[in-house]
């Protein structure tokens, strides 16, 4: 799914455009223990309630693609007779109505979800009718030709509220306010199935992860069959270990300067388009080449980046470089440049020193103190 069809759906959580037919939900405590169940017709709740719903809803569609949202492709294994595609399927289908599959859901998450406290399974089902679009990307109300049935699956932490002090409008008096259990913002959701080029797609679904650190990898394989990308954190820092393995003596600070404006360059080219960037191990290759790698020096790059990474592992770009600023750290210094001012540092052995040299080029602050550099040249040594 790109950024407008996730967009798309977002846009259904909202009181005029809503149509979602049920809602359910099972609250498991700290023991597994399934403490409350409900189901309502969704347009039969309270307006106040629904509002609160369509914020947990949309959050579970919200965040960058490749960090908090995944786009999954379900395998051939997930699909065969008795599978969890098979199974997600018939939960689709039902509309929420079969209380056995419910039941079976619920249960499915609760044997495999490790989490310590309490928490919420929602789960919703919709019926959205997809309008025609123009040429020139315009809404068509009357010219639908497919309603995108699916499912929503939230999970969410319930805690105890904080304790304070509230003001008892009938006594006028602050008293000590009573604490209750409130649901909080989604850690973990899917969609299923996709929504492909603004069309049910039954092979893929939407995976989110409020921590892109820890995406729960083990649980959601087991629930819904598919693999998980690699963590945004592990992918920068396998990214990292990729370009100090392949270059070895060879990583100086001028060769990363150029992986880095490379790399800059092919997102700002791609930005405008629908997905994100995405690299694959011959196009990391192929980046390294372009910013002046050595043939010699590559030769052992397909054996390191399958051990590192994996293989057949892909990289989104925009996890392992920060387009705003490079990053320049020593043990005890940390600078930070402009990626179009680069060329202010350099790399300089002084009194049989390695140094970083700064250019200096407009003055110099310290702790927002304008002070007197007091040289005669035109650089400062870092």
């Amino acid at each position: 799914m790109t950024k407008k069809e996730i967009s798309e759906i977002k846009r259904q959580f909202t009181p005029s455009n809503c149509s979602i037919t049920r809602i359910c939900g099972c609250y498991v405590d700290g023991e597994k223990n399934k403490k409350a169940l409900f189901k309502e017709a969704f347009l039969s709740l309270p307006e106040e309630d629904m509002f609160k719903y369509f914020e947990i809803l949309r959050k579970n569609l919200s965040g960058t693609l490749g960090k908090n949202l995944m786009n999954l492709e379900f395998p051939l294994e997930a699909e065969k007779e008795g599978g969890p595609h098979e199974f997600l399927l018939k939960l689709r289908n039902s509309r929420l109505q079969d209380e056995a599959l419910l039941e079976a859901f619920y249960d499915r998450i609760i044997e495999t979800y490790e989490y310590v406290g309490n928490y919420l399974i929602l789960l919703i089902h919709d019926a959205y009718d997809i309008p025609g679009k123009t040429s020139d990307g315009l809404e068509m109300d009357d010219a639908s030709d497919e309603v995108y049935s699916y499912i929503l699956c939230s999970i969410c932490p319930v805690d105890l509220s904080k304790p304070g002090l509230s003001y008892n409008e009938l006594e006028n008096l602050f008293q000590n306010r009573v604490r209750d259990w409130v649901v909080g913002k989604p850690e973990l959701g899917f969609l299923f199935p996709a929504f492909n080029d603004r069309s049910t797609d039954l092979h893929g679904a939407l995976y989110y992860s409020k921590n892109v650190n820890d995406l729960h990898d083990s649980f959601m394989e087991q629930l819904l069959g598919c693999p998980l990308p690699l963590p945004a954190q592990f992918q920068k820092e396998s990214f990292q270990a990729i370009i100090e393995e392949t270059l070895g003596d060879a990583c100086d600070y001028e060769t990363v300067k150029s992986i880095h404006e490379n790399l800059s360059e092919m997102l700002e080219e791609h930005k405008d388009q629908p997905e994100p960037l995405i690299l694959d191990k011959y196009q990391v290759k192929s980046l390294l080449e372009q910013s002046g790698v050595e043939e010699e020096q590559l030769s052992h790059f397909d054996e390191t980046f399958d051990e590192t990474a994996g293989p057949g592992a892909s990289i989104f770009a925009g996890n392992v470089v920060n387009t705003r600023a490079l990053e320049v750290k020593t043990p005890d210094v940390i600078i930070k440049i402009n990626p179009e001012r680069a060329d202010l540092i350099e790399t300089r052995e002084i009194d049989g020193r390695q140094c970083l040299v700064i250019a200096i080029d407009g003055g110099v602050e310290v702790n927002g103190i304008v002070v007197n550099e007091n040289n005669k040249g035109s650089q400062q040594e870092a």
